[in-house]
């Protein structure tokens, strides 16, 4: 199975795949029409591709108060201060689809401030953009400012989970010269 687009890292994925793995790739392929680069790339060792796909389906798709859109649009903003490629070409992808609007992201991309955002969402980003930028000078009053909007200690854990994650990737995908795959481009258009 070739990948969309190579890493610069000479990483090759484990040959054959286990079966487990191979029926999650064909669960990609089936419901994404493409399986995501992100994991031909940790496919190289299995045991860090299950780690990296158990912490990203449950801080992206497990339990939360906060709903897939509002995940996404956390990676989006986290990745935008990072400017990861990859990232923002797949979770803008993703903001599209859940948002149903093509427009909102475009925005999320390029600047997500120009956005019509409500005060939770705009609370949100502002606490993850801050803690991409300098976590250490994260303080009470910026958790405070999400409790003022609604979030609970919970959501605040998660929001603080969602955006550490993609900071973690986003240096993963720079440092190894991660392309999104060429899909990702006109998704949700």
């Amino acid at each position: 199975m070739a990948k969309d687009a190579p890493t610069a890292l000479d990483l090759p994925m484990v040959d054959p795949l286990p079966e487990a793995t191979q029926k999650y790739f064909d669960v990609c392929q089936e419901k994404l029409g493409m399986i995501p680069n992100v994991l031909q790339t940790y496919a190289f060792d299995i045991d860090k591709l299950n780690s990296f796909t158990a912490m990203y389906n449950d801080l992206m798709l497990g339990a939360s108060n906060l709903s897939k859109l509002e995940r996404e649009m956390i990676a989006v903003v986290v990745s935008s201060v990072n400017k990861c490629y990859y990232c923002l070409t797949a979770h803008g992808a993703a903001v599209r689809q859940l948002s149903g609007n093509p427009i909102l992201g475009e925005q999320m991309v390029m600047n997500w401030r120009v956005a019509d955002l409500d005060a939770r969402q705009t609370a949100m980003l502002e606490f993850s953009e801050n803690l991409t930028v300098a976590s250490a000078k994260t303080t009470e009053a910026d958790r405070q400012a999400l409790r003022d909007v609604g979030f609970t200690d919970r959501d605040i854990f998660d929001i603080a989970s969602v955006a550490a994650f993609f900071n973690m990737t986003n240096r993963v995908a720079s440092a190894t010269n991660m392309k999104p795959n060429e899909g990702y481009h006109a998704q949700f258009r």
